[in-house]
C-alpha cells in the first residue's frame, strides 16, 4: 500500500498565489495524500485576494480550489494552538509556495513569529522535508546567505522557475509543469510531465498524443 501523507502547504506574501492553487489542487486529488493543512499568512491573504479578486477574509480553501474540501483544513498564521507548533504532529513535511524571502530569512534565523515559521522550524528540527518555493528576484547577498543557511539546516530552496524546453504555450501550462515537477521532487511522482531522455527530450505519452492530434487538425 502506498504511503499515506499528511502535508502542510503554506502561502506567504509573494506574488504567484495562482501556483499555490495548482499545487493545492494536485494534492487534493492525490490519493496518496490523506490530509492537507493550509497555512496562509496575512500578506498571503492580501495576495490571494488581489490575484483572485476575493475578500481577504474569504475561506482560502474555497478561494484556491473553487469550493470547500473535507481533505483540506485552513489555519490562521497566528493560531499557535495549531498542531503544527509541535513536533509530535505526524506531518510528512511542508511546502511553502509562494515563499517570500522575508519568510526564508526568518526560517534561516529560527525566528518563529508566526505559525508558518514555527511549522518550518519543526520540520527542520524533526528532519522532515521542507521545500521553500521562493519567487522574488533578483537575490541580494543577504537572500543568498539565508537560502544557504536553510539548505545547510536540511531544507530545500526550490525557486518558482518555469521550464522552457517543454515549449509551454500558456501560463497555465507553466503552472501545471512546475506543479508536476515539484510533486515529483517530494516523492509524489506524476505521470504527465515533460521528461528528458538521452539524445533529446520526450514529452509524456499523453502530451505527445495531444500534440499529434493538434498537428493532424492543422
Amino acid at each position: 500500500m502506498a504511503e499515506q501523507r499528511t502535508i502542510t502547504l503554506a502561502v506567504t506574501g509573494a506574488g504567484g498565489t495562482r501556483m499555490a492553487r495548482h499545487v493545492l489542487s494536485a494534492l487534493e486529488r492525490d490519493d496518496r495524500v490523506v490530509h492537507v493543512d493550509l497555512l496562509v499568512s496575512p500578506n498571503g491573504r492580501k495576495l490571494v485576494a488581489h490575484e483572485f479578486g476575493s475578500a481577504e477574509d474569504a475561506d482560502p480553501v474555497a478561494t484556491l480550489l473553487g469550493e470547500p474540501s473535507a481533505k483540506v483544513t485552513a489555519w490562521n498564521s497566528d493560531a499557535w494552538e495549531g498542531p503544527h507548533s509541535s513536533g509530535s504532529y505526524p506531518s510528512w513535511g511542508m511546502i511553502v509556495v509562494p515563499c517570500s524571502l522575508g519568510t526564508v530569512g526568518r526560517v534561516a534565523q529560527g525566528q518563529s513569529s508566526a505559525l508558518i515559521e514555527r511549522a518550518a522550524d519543526i520540520c527542520l528540527k524533526e528532519r522532515r522535508p521542507l521545500v521553500l518555493c521562493v519567487r522574488e528576484t533578483p537575490f541580494n547577498l543577504i537572500h543568498l546567505r539565508n537560502m544557504t543557511q536553510v539548505t545547510e539546516a536540511g531544507g530545500t530552496v526550490y525557486p518558482m522557475i518555469p521550464t522552457y524546453y517543454n515549449l509551454p504555450e500558456t501560463v497555465e501550462q507553466m503552472f501545471e509543469e512546475f506543479t508536476e515537477r515539484l510533486l515529483g521532487f517530494v516523492g509524489l511522482d506524476q505521470s504527465d510531465y515533460y521528461a528528458w531522455r538521452a539524445g533529446g527530450s520526450r514529452a509524456s505519452a499523453e502530451r505527445a498524443a495531444t500534440r499529434t492530434a493538434r498537428g493532424a487538425g492543422t
